[in-house]
């Protein structure tokens, strides 16, 4: 299958990395100069260091060029980016090409999209295949791959699991069956929602992870945490339509064990600053990547109080980001509050 990767960040690159040994793949990045350093390097030291680069990997700075005969386009940018991506997207297979691309000038198919963003878009609080349908040409083939995968390890060959979520069971399984192998396992959903809201509010667990063990408030608070979160997460993915047993799989409950515990974790690492007291603009900036928390945070805020969904450890993290509440008195917050059912709220 020949495959485009559009973004060369960290995942973005071990996605790439991972598929090169199974199909033709071309990585695109928007920075020149950062393409020119990996084809010259075979490495990319900015967001991936230390993990070679196959030999058969190609690399593109040209975007028109690099989905030239793409089957299957894999969009790895931030949710942020995710609308403005794809409408490019579109405008690329919008003019008309040549006759060696279909066999009819002026006609050419438009290749499967899969994105790999975990969050809500700024401002509409949509999901990822939301913000596509409304971008995309009618009748588009896409779907969602998430799952507990931290880039480096994939890089390096070490074993993963994802779900490719997509409402076409027959095209989710399709996808999965192409990109799965030895060393990444892929399963097929067909409950979009439920993927994309597990992996896009974990990340907001994650953060609070960090303050816990940032105070060194030990294991067993870590895992209350964990637990409660989940609750939250299903909360609110059984409220926009998604299914328990999706929230409980690989992209709800295992994303969420992942980012909350490994030291891999971007939004972890945020929660981690916040507990020495370092503000937002500090954390960002010494972070240098994103953290996908700190955005989907105000979303999720904002669809609870909309919805009358009870995510106490979500409010508590917007609080901290964005009302500047002190992490000590974020969790003073949540230990005190009134005890109930545990599967009540």
């Amino acid at each position: 299958m020949n495959i485009t990767v559009i973004g060369a960040g960290a995942w973005g690159t071990a996605l790439a990395i991972s598929l090169a040994a199974h199909h033709r793949v071309t990585l695109w990045a928007r920075d020149v100069t950062q393409v020119a350093k990996m084809r010259e390097t075979r490495t990319n030291h900015r967001y991936l260091p230390g993990c070679p680069l196959p030999d058969k990997l190609l690399l593109s700075e040209d975007f028109s060029a690099s989905l030239h005969g793409a089957e299957l386009v894999i969009l790895a940018v931030p949710t942020a980016a995710l609308r403005a991506t794809l409408a490019r997207l579109a405008d690329a297979f919008s003019v008309p090409h040549s006759a060696d691309d279909t066999g009819q000038r002026g006609v050419v198919k438009f290749p499967d999209v899969i994105w790999l963003c975990k969050g809500f878009e700024e401002g509409t609080s949509l999901l990822p295949h939301q913000v596509a349908k409304q971008v995309l040409p009618s009748g588009f083939q896409g779907g969602v791959l998430s799952g507990p995968s931290f880039a480096q390890e994939v890089a390096q060959g070490l074993p993963a699991a994802l779900v490719l979520a997509c409402a076409d069971e027959v095209f989710a399984q399709r996808v999965a069956h192409a990109l799965h192998h030895c060393r990444l396992r892929v399963y097929a959903s067909n409950d979009v929602i439920g993927v994309e809201v597990g992996g896009a509010v974990k990340n907001v667990m994650a953060i609070a992870a960090g303050v816990c063990d940032g105070m060194k408030l030990g294991n067993n608070a870590r895992a209350a945490l964990i637990t409660r979160g989940l609750a939250e997460i299903t909360r609110l993915g059984l409220k926009l339509g998604g299914r328990p047993e999706t929230l409980g799989g690989l992209s709800g409950a295992g994303d969420l064990i992942l980012t909350c515990t490994g030291d891999l974790s971007r939004n972890r690492r945020v929660g981690l600053l916040l507990a020495e007291k370092l503000s937002l603009d500090e954390i960002l900036l010494q972070l240098g990547h994103v953290a996908e928390g700190v955005y989907a945070v105000r979303e999720v805020y904002q669809i609870a109080r909309r919805l009358g969904v009870d995510m106490p450890i979500c409010d508590a993290v917007y609080r901290v980001l964005y009302d500047h509440v002190p992490a000590a008195e974020m969790v003073a917050t949540l230990l005190n509050r009134t005890t109930s059912l545990e599967f009540s709220q």
